[in-house]
């Protein structure tokens, strides 16, 4: 009697098949639960997987789905926007005694390489999206950090500033100035006004004439350009007017006076969108995709290494992926994992969360 061999394995010569290393990595990078509370839950199950089974498991996910993440970055950087932020993440590094910080970072691609991509790097310094960001040519969208006005410096960057970061620097300075903050947030309101009449005029008109996604975007640029030239542009010159006047009469270290300073210091980054349909007014997508970061720092506090902060980077980039086209993450995973050892590296593209069709069930031939 003869054994039929197995099929290809994710990992050689291992035991778990793609739905257990599927498992794994959703529920650490998308549910946010560390390997030591994953080890009690299996335990109850009646299985014995030790935490340092399944980090070895994570390091092994993270080097298959490398390529993709690579391809991810790739399609991101053609972009014609990107919007990024960053954010602090705990590491232990076995020089020091006390934990380090260091940085993840998230680049969103415009709406024709829709991909999230995260990058980890070890401290927060130019280097990291200087290394990311290449030979990028086009709008770069980020809050007000300087690191960005040396890549943007003559480099065929544009940099395009966050008015939501304007607004909150008002925002909090009401407290001690109520009526002039207030009438700085009124002026931003009348600016979301304007972008919130163009997405409805869009949707609308879209609807009517049942347009594809790509022609639906078009449209919401086209009439987000149009509005913002005959409503917008006014009301940034009467803003800008009353914040050049204010900021006469304020003390530059009040939370008033730092608002306006914040403002006026990113005024010239906050016009592109003027002329340009295509770029939205503030950074919020980036902040967003952040957030799971932050809600996985509360649970696992720390990474265990700089290498486990870059395999974490490409995990979640396929996560956060997946969940932003309505990709069942697990069901993803799974699949790509069965796949990517032995799919063809020039068709890379197709195991890109907003590519991905499952593979057909194999079928049974007939007697």
């Amino acid at each position: 009697m003869s054994v039929a061999p197995l099929p290809p394995q994710p990992i050689e010569k291992g035991l778990p098949a793609p739905g257990m290393l599927a498992h794994v990595a959703v529920s650490k990078y998308e549910d946010h639960l560390p390997l030591h509370r994953l080890e009690r839950v299996f335990e109850r199950a009646g299985l014995d997987i030790a935490r340092s089974t399944m980090c070895d498991w994570v390091r092994h996910v993270a080097d298959l789905l490398e390529g993709v993440w690579r391809h991810m970055k790739a399609e991101v950087l053609l972009s014609g926007l990107i919007q990024t932020d960053d954010t602090p993440v705990k590491v232990q590094d076995e020089k020091r005694e006390t934990l380090r910080t260091s940085r993840l970072w998230v680049y969103l691609g415009d709406h024709e390489h829709p991909s999230v991509v995260f990058d980890y790097t070890a401290s927060r310094s130019r280097d990291g999206p200087v290394k990311f960001l290449g030979d990028y040519r086009g709008y770069l969208q980020a809050d007000g950090y300087g690191v960005y006005d040396g890549i943007c410096a003559g480099t065929g960057v544009i940099k395009v500033a966050c008015l939501a970061h304007v607004r909150r620097k008002f925002f909090d300075a009401k407290s001690s100035a109520a009526t002039r903050a207030l009438h700085a947030l009124a002026f931003i309101r009348q600016l979301y006004d304007v972008e919130d009449t163009a997405k409805a005029q869009a949707q609308r008109e879209a609807a009517e004439q049942q347009l594809d996604a790509g022609a639906a975007w078009q449209l919401l640029a086209q009439t987000r350009l149009r509005l913002r030239q005959e409503r917008s542009a006014p009301l940034m010159a009467k803003f800008k007017a009353w914040l050049d006047e204010q900021s006469l009469g304020v003390l530059p270290k009040s939370p008033l006076g730092e608002a306006i300073g914040y403002a006026r210091g990113q005024w010239a980054e906050l016009l592109p969108c003027l002329s340009n349909g295509d770029l939205d007014l503030d950074n919020n997508a980036s902040e967003r995709e952040l957030r799971r970061i932050a809600i996985g720092r509360n649970n696992w506090q720390h990474l265990g290494s700089d290498d486990g902060g870059r395999r974490a980077a490409i995990i979640y980039s396929l996560l956060a992926t997946c969940r932003k086209h309505g990709v069942n993450p697990y069901e993803y995973l799974r699949d790509v994992l069965d796949r990517v050892s032995t799919h063809p590296a020039s068709a890379v593209a197709d195991l890109l969360p907003q590519n991905w069709k499952p593979l057909p069930p194999a079928s049974t031939a007939s007697n």
